[in-house]
């Protein structure tokens, strides 16, 4: 039985259908040049729209907030009518839509922000890591990143402000709200993790220090926006990326302290999704639920029964269903009625055209 996961939420100003998120998965089909959102992407959203909230692909503010070729910007006239195509077509099916917010920091090379270094909190390489550049194929070409020049108080006041003006942007493409990525070591995550972060002004250090740079950008949105239209996506104990914190408990519990002080919407929690990952703490599922008191949503290898599973125990509010919803466009309806999921392609999952994005069918249609 999936009776909390087909019960309506509020969520700020807006009334929710069900309680299944589609969260933000990078797709790489952007229109070159000008990573511009376009009709494909729309078709792609409205054929999900079914979802209770959709938060579309990570999305960079800025030229220089980009780590990886044919990812869609908000920052240009250009991209904003692009993603209006999309919100449209979301809502005329019903749905309701939220934009991810992307600066990836150091996670990047310089082949992807026009030969600039990349910047971050820290002049720390992600040891590891890499990204995938525009080779001249519709292959990505993968690539390692480099190391990042530290972020000067210049470079946080501007970033902060390129966030701001991305929030103002999302609302003029018709988006319900927007939720900040800080999730999965990228550039509010290589703040927030102590093994990514060595600075010694008043932005490390200590957990409050750490944090201070997501407080500083969440109270611009907000101010921006209003707070009943931000969310954040967090990922206390993911390594991805490089970034590691050395007390992850109670950092994020500190976090979602501050987010509950700044009254966002939701907090999304990025669950690690890997076969063999760590669980996430059950205690910490629980302290966290105190800390903050607004939607609380949690993405990460959810099935039917464990998703209904954590809303019954109050310990969410909304589930995640990732990868799922890329061959499932219907996935609600699935669920509801025990039809069976559908794989995906993972060779179709970044770059390429409409194979693996756009002719996954509905069961129904099957």
């Amino acid at each position: 039985m999936t009776v909390k996961l087909f019960e309506s939420h509020t969520l700020g100003q807006l009334t929710l259908a069900n309680r299944i998120v589609m969260p933000p998965m990078t797709r790489s089909r952007a229109t070159q040049p000008g990573n511009i959102a376009n009709d494909m992407m729309a078709q792609y959203y409205a054929q999900r729209a079914s979802a209770g909230l959709i938060v579309a692909e990570g999305t960079q503010i800025s030229p220089e907030g980009q780590g990886y070729a044919w990812t869609p910007g908000i920052y240009t006239q250009e991209q904003i009518a692009g993603w209006r195509k999309v919100t449209d077509a979301v809502h005329a099916k019903g749905g309701v839509i939220f934009a991810q917010l992307w600066h990836v920091g150091r996670v990047t090379h310089p082949d992807n922000i026009g030969g600039a270094q990349p910047i971050s909190s820290s002049a720390l390489k992600a040891e590891g890591v890499k990204v995938f550049i525009d080779n001249g194929t519709d292959e990505p070409g993968f690539v390692d990143v480099v190391e990042p020049r530290a972020m000067t108080k210049a470079d946080i006041t501007e970033v902060i402000g390129q966030y701001r003006q991305a929030a103002l942007n999302a609302i003029e493409a018709g988006f319900d709200g927007i939720e900040l990525h800080a999730a999965n070591g990228y550039l509010v995550n290589q703040f927030i993790d102590s093994q990514a972060n060595n600075r010694s002004d008043e932005y490390g250090g200590s957990i409050e220090n750490r944090l201070r740079f997501l407080g500083e950008v969440v109270e611009a949105m907000c101010d921006a926006i209003g707070a009943d239209r931000v969310g954040v996506r967090l990922a206390p104990f993911t390594s991805l990326n490089g970034t590691v914190d050395d007390t992850p408990v109670e950092t994020y519990l500190a976090a979602g302290e501050l987010l509950n002080r700044l009254n966002i919407v939701y907090l999304h929690i990025a669950e690690v999704d890997w076969d063999d990952a760590p669980e996430t703490p059950a205690e910490f599922k629980v302290r966290l639920r105190h800390a903050f008191r607004n939607t609380l949503i949690y993405a990460g290898r959810y099935q039917a029964q464990s998703a209904e599973h954590l809303l019954t125990a109050g310990l969410a509010d909304m589930v995640g269903f990732g990868r799922p919803f890329i061959a499932n466009p219907d996935l609600p309806e699935r669920i509801k009625h025990n039809y069976p999921i559908a794989a995906h392609d993972p060779a179709t999952l970044f770059g390429g055209a409409e194979k693996g994005l756009l002719d996954y069918p509905s069961y129904q249609a099957q």
